[in-house]
């Protein structure tokens, strides 16, 4: 059974991808006790699912200390275990749950703790939320949706579990640093001091991926050293990576939109990288702009 575990921030949307899961055949459970993940794991493999997704949040506050346990004893019985852990900064989940005006799952659990009536600004719960999940966000590969359209996020969660099975999964993930780092990222590098087609009038609408802008980043010997460079990095650390028992490793490269330099970068790391390990390529801000 290949099983995806759906984790992360209340409002980083786990809802999204859990639709997605069911909308191409998973059989979907939503905020189940990890407690009984090994349970349902066992009930459904014996009825013949062959894929399952299952969502387990800060509302399984009193189960989630077993799940690292859990999960080990499932990748031992056989099974192909994916973690996805959905994130996104405070910021961006405050002006999520603002426009839906929506309770956060943690206001009353919190207002009980404390012994108060008066319940917990909304920052408090994120927060709280945040470090309660703290030890699930190094179980899998984890994306920031803060600045990702529903469509995008869909599109990279059917990639996510569309992927063979492998030792390590490697993202290369291009942004922009105007929208901000993706807090998501293991490595980040900078490549806005390469020559920027953004300048050239005739370039300036097309993005990394289309063959002037490419043909132009390719004549210039500094855009090739800096991939040279970035991929020896890469080359030199990813057995590290490997021998930590990390399944997931996200490369951000960011430029200052997001839609020329970088996702040129991150189309040639990718196929820099093909024979090493599961590679994806991701373009958080390749639309912006259009």
């Amino acid at each position: 059974m290949r099983l995806v575990l759906v984790t992360g921030m209340s409002g980083s949307g786990k809802s999204v991808a859990i639709r997605l899961l069911e909308d191409i055949g998973y059989y979907c459970v939503d905020n189940l006790p990890g407690r009984f993940l090994a349970d349902v794991c066992a009930f459904l493999t014996d009825t013949g699912h062959d894929d399952l997704a299952v969502s387990i949040d800060a509302r399984s506050e009193a189960a989630l200390g077993d799940l690292p346990a859990i999960i080990a004893g499932l990748r031992k019985s056989g099974y192909d275990v994916r973690v996805l852990f959905l994130t996104a900064s405070t910021p961006a989940l405050v002006q999520r749950y603002s426009e839906t005006r929506r309770r956060h799952p943690m206001s009353q659990r919190l207002a009980a703790a404390g012994g108060v009536e008066e319940e917990p600004t909304l920052i408090e719960c994120i927060e709280a939320e945040r470090e309660l999940l703290a030890p699930l966000d190094a179980l899998g590969h984890t994306i920031d949706t803060g600045d990702l359209h529903p469509n995008t996020l869909r599109q990279w969660v059917r990639e996510f579990v569309d992927s063979p099975r492998s030792n390590l999964t490697l993202a290369f993930e291009s942004f922009a640093f105007k929208h901000g780092i993706p807090v998501a990222a293991d490595l980040v590098f900078d490549v806005r001091n390469l020559p920027n087609p953004h300048y050239d009038p005739t370039l300036r609408p097309l993005t990394g991926l289309d063959e002037p802008v490419v043909a132009f980043l390719a004549s210039a010997p500094v855009v090739g050293e800096m991939i040279d460079d970035i991929a020896r990095f890469i080359e030199r650390w990813l057995p590290s990576y490997v021998a930590d028992n990390r399944h997931y490793v996200t490369v951000a490269i960011g430029c200052t939109g997001g839609r020329h330099r970088s996702p040129y970068v991150v189309e040639q790391l990718t196929r820099r990288f093909a024979a090493h390990a599961h590679v994806l390529a991701r373009h958080r801000s390749i639309q912006r702009g259009k």
